[in-house]
C-alpha cells in the first residue's frame, strides 16, 4: 500500500466513522465512507494495545499493509477505509489476514468480487 493510500490525521478518521458505515467480523472492525473526486482509495489502520506491546502492534499494521496492498486491485476507487484490529489477529498469518480482511470487505458490501490469484479465483 503507497504512502499516499493512507489515512493518518485523527480528523479523516473521525470523518469516515462519522459518516461511513461499519461491517465487523472475528478479527477487524471495518469503516468504509465514498469520497467524491478522490482518485485512489486510502485506508487507514487502528491497533489497539489490547493486542499486544509495540513490536507486535507495528507487525500487525505491517501484515495488514501488505494485505491491503494485495487487495487493492479489487478495492474501488474513492473509498477511505478504516480498519481496526481486534484481539487475536496477532497470531494470524499473511494469507489468513489477507482472507479475513476479504470476508469483512465483503459483508461491508465495499467489493463484489474475489480477487484473482495464479489463475484462480481466491
Amino acid at each position: 500500500m503507497h504512502r499516499s493510500h493512507r489515512l493518518k490525521k485523527n480528523e479523516h478518521f473521525q470523518a469516515v466513522f462519522q459518516r461511513g458505515t461499519s461491517a465487523a467480523n472475528k478479527q477487524f472492525v471495518l469503516y468504509s465512507a465514498k469520497q467524491e473526486g478522490q482518485a485512489a482509495f486510502r485506508a487507514g489502520i487502528s491497533v489497539s494495545k489490547k493486542i499486544g506491546n509495540a513490536v507486535i502492534r507495528n507487525k500487525v499494521k505491517r501484515l495488514i499493509r501488505e494485505a491491503v496492498a494485495r487487495l487493492e486491485s479489487v478495492i474501488p476507487l474513492g473509498l477511505d477505509l478504516v480498519i481496526i484490529a481486534r484481539p487475536g489477529v496477532e497470531n494470524m498469518s499473511l494469507e489468513a489476514i489477507e482472507q479475513s480482511l476479504l470476508h469483512v470487505m465483503k459483508r461491508a458490501k465495499v467489493i463484489k468480487r474475489a480477487p484473482v490469484h495464479n489463475g484462480k479465483r481466491g
